[in-house]
């Protein structure tokens, strides 16, 4: 066979190698989804469509957020994972991709495999509140009553592996305690009933929290995060307090179709590290509680999330949450 012979027969094949990489080169070739799988207006929503807006901005196609909410974020993650793996489709989720496994006994998508993070985008501490005339000035006498009165306490969560129940639950098992869950549709009513007494304690966002702290309707007694906030830098950490293992920050992240290709999740990395970078985006996140904010490579993102998988399994395992 000649040269020109093997070339020649050669060609379709090469050109089908080429396909990938031209589609890449062309990456946003149209406007790009960004599924976001809870009710528009919490936290991850606000943070969700701030990032989007930027990556608009950088990018040569819009990035359109969608809410596709229900089943725990389950309908609208599915919804990612069996779309195409060409960069178009994206999820931004949070914490609750962590868990979503635990509490579920049937999906149809594997959060670990159909998904692949593209990058973490920011981290949220959260504060630990009691009602501003609760006994307990100090976690120290929240700790001391709580371990002689076993699950005498209450306190509020929205259950459904949300951050106000995950925390809790970090929070009891680094302790050593037992309290009463009570279940709340939100963390509003959740702090209504705190303010009045009713509940007895309550992990509220540290924005949020603060702002409930500082207007005389609680008392915080500590903060999730591993420092300070500057916030309220008067209240101390888990850590410092001797909780190391309460340490808890609510994340979110952007994430692909696990058969995404790795250059253009490393492009998509890119862009969101540069919208992270810029001030005005910055101080508008900073506004919205996330004091830590990440933008870390594909790779480190997906081994965090992996590890967060991990770990949460073996909490709601221990603490008796089991999927349904």
């Amino acid at each position: 066979m000649t040269i020109a012979r093997r070339s020649l027969l050669a060609t379709p094949a090469l050109l089908a190698l080429a396909r990938p990489a031209l589609a890449q080169e062309a990456w946003p070739s149209r406007p790009i989804r960004m599924v976001l799988p809870y009710a528009a207006g919490g936290a991850t929503d606000v943070i969700g469509r701030l990032i989007a807006d930027r990556l608009s901005q950088r990018l040569p196609q819009r990035v359109v957020m969608e809410n596709r909410t229900g089943a725990g974020g389950s309908i609208g993650s599915a919804f990612v994972a069996k779309a195409p793996a060409d960069g178009h489709t994206l999820l931004f989720h949070n914490i609750g991709h962590a868990v979503i496994k635990s509490l579920y006994a049937t999906l149809d998508y594997d959060p670990a495999a159909d998904l692949k993070a593209a990058t973490i985008v920011a981290e949220s501490p959260m504060v630990l509140l009691v009602p501003p005339n609760s006994p307990h000035r100090t976690l120290a006498e929240l700790v001391a009553f709580a371990r002689a009165n076993p699950e005498k306490l209450s306190y509020g969560s929205t259950g459904g592996g949300g951050a106000l129940q995950l925390v809790s639950l970090l929070f009891l098992r680094a302790a050593g305690l037992r309290m009463t869950e009570v279940p709340y549709r939100g963390g509003a009513p959740a702090a209504l009933d705190l303010a009045s007494g009713t509940l007895d304690m309550l992990y509220d966002a540290g924005l949020t929290g603060f702002a409930l702290a500082k207007g005389g309707r609680a008392r915080a007694l500590a903060l999730s995060g591993p420092s300070r906030s500057p916030v309220m830098p008067e209240v101390p950490t888990m850590a410092e307090l001797g909780f190391p293992d309460a340490t808890f920050m609510v994340w979110q992240g952007i994430f692909a179709p696990g058969g995404t290709p790795d250059p253009l999740l490393a492009r998509l990395q890119a862009a969101v590290a540069a919208v992270l970078a810029e001030p005005a985006t910055r101080a508008r996140l900073m506004e919205l509680g996330a004091e830590r904010l990440v933008g870390n490579p594909p790779a480190e993102a997906q081994a965090f999330v992996t590890a967060e998988m991990a770990k949460w399994a073996t909490i709601l395992r221990e603490a008796g949450v089991r999927a349904s």
